[in-house]
């Protein structure tokens, strides 16, 4: 039995501090195309704290890693590993990073 995704990362040390400057960019630049440049929203929801506020890290975590079926949110997997999916969806809970 293959161990979940949450659990995968739970194991996982985070991500370096080069590849945390990667996620950023790929966050601002890749996300922000439709969820807005600030995250604020655009063709899909914000990604503030406010509006993440009380969702699971794992539910976002999921949504990042294989996208959203029937809508536009399409799934990372082939870019980002499980631990670095978790990273961006503690990140956007905490109120990501400006730079």
């Amino acid at each position: 039995m293959l161990p979940s995704m949450a659990a995968q990362s739970a194991q996982s040390e985070p991500p370096t501090p080069e590849r945390q400057r990667e996620l950023v960019r790929m966050v601002r630049q890749d996300c922000g195309s439709c969820h807005g440049m600030q995250l604020t929203g655009g063709l899909g929801p914000a990604l503030t704290r406010e509006a993440l506020a009380g969702k699971p890290v794992e539910s976002l975590q999921a949504t990042i890693f294989h996208g959203r079926p029937g809508t536009p949110m399409p799934g990372w997997q082939s870019m980002l590993s499980a631990t670095d999916a978790r990273w961006i969806a503690e990140r956007l809970q905490a109120g990501f990073p400006k730079e």
